[in-house]
């Protein structure tokens, strides 16, 4: 159930909206169960929704001129580690939410979900894990089982967090870096050779998710364990506006561009129908290095705080 009472912030339309993402979920997760063939597959619950972010917070973003708007975040908990990392559910509902953002226009709204179980949640609330002390703070609860508490947040010391937040700098940044210059180099092969192309995209989908799983560890100490960008950008964007400019989304090519890249995980790599011109990948490619100094101003701002 919804509790009405906690969204009294939000249009009705949005309340509806949500109520219809609830339904999505569970009706999903619930045919998933269904097909199981073992009983022990048939164990998986959803014991919370919770939404957090700026529908929760009550600052979301609807531009009209951008084309750039907020999406409903939403945790899911799980009661077991399985299910949480069962992908073919979680994809079907991320389809399903898609799909009807996008297409039936069921909803007016995209909205994006993350899944852990409770003990890893529990886990990292103990922790003291930023972000999910945030949400355990002003989260709004759109659904739970009873009997399931989430454990008393115990924050990080501000010296713990910032070592963490360097640690995690150290890694992912020269990473995304490194793919960033490989993609260069195959573009260059590119000219001579257009079987390079494939290569290129994967390269700078590689660079792009490097770069914002570096900026939100180094900002929460945490990221979603996805390489879907869609995701990764919609929750990196909701943690600092500011990489909204890094891809623009007012024309159809910018949007098929990114699209493009987001499929070039799998597709550049294994599909045989995959297409992406030479023109798209020089635009990615200045996107990208947008993205790069937005995110290297960003965490030199955080881990010089």
């Amino acid at each position: 159930m919804i509790f009405a009472e906690q969204l009294d912030h939000l249009p009705a339309t949005k309340r509806r909206e949500l109520a219809r993402v609830v339904q999505i979920i569970f009706e999903e997760f619930g045919d998933a169960q269904k097909a199981k063939l073992s009983e022990k597959g048939r164990a998986g619950r959803i014991l919370k929704l919770i939404l957090f972010g700026s529908y929760a917070r009550g600052d979301w973003v609807e531009d009209h001129d951008s084309g750039y708007r907020s999406d409903y975040d939403l945790l899911a908990i799980v009661n077991t580690r399985r299910f949480a990392e069962e992908n073919d559910v979680w994809l079907k509902i991320d389809e399903h939410l898609t799909q009807a953002f996008a297409i039936t226009q069921h909803l007016q709204t995209p909205a994006k979900v993350i899944v852990h179980s409770l003990p890893d949640v529990n886990d990292k609330l103990a922790r003291g894990l930023p972000f999910f002390v945030d949400i355990a703070r002003d989260g709004i609860i759109l659904y739970e089982a009873p009997g399931y508490p989430l454990t008393e947040p115990k924050p990080l010391t501000p010296e713990a967090e910032h070592q963490e937040a360097q640690r995690h700098f150290d890694q992912w940044f020269p990473k995304a870096r490194r793919s960033l210059d490989t993609a260069t180099f195959q573009l260059e092969k590119s000219k001579d050779d257009n079987q390079w192309q494939n290569d290129a995209a994967f390269a700078l989908h590689q660079a792009t998710e490097g770069f914002y799983h570096c900026v939100l560890l180094v900002l929460t100490l945490y990221s979603p364990k996805s390489h879907r960008l869609n995701m990764l950008r919609t929750h990196a964007e909701r943690i600092d506006p500011r990489l909204i400019a890094a891809w623009p989304r007012d024309t159809k090519y910018a949007r098929r561009c990114f699209s493009r890249l987001d499929r070039a995980y799998v597709d550049a790599r294994y599909s045989a129908n995959y297409e992406i011109s030479s023109d798209e990948l020089d635009w990615l490619v200045d996107r990208i290095k947008q993205l790069k100094e937005i995110v290297a101003a960003i965490c030199a701002e955080r881990l010089n705080a």
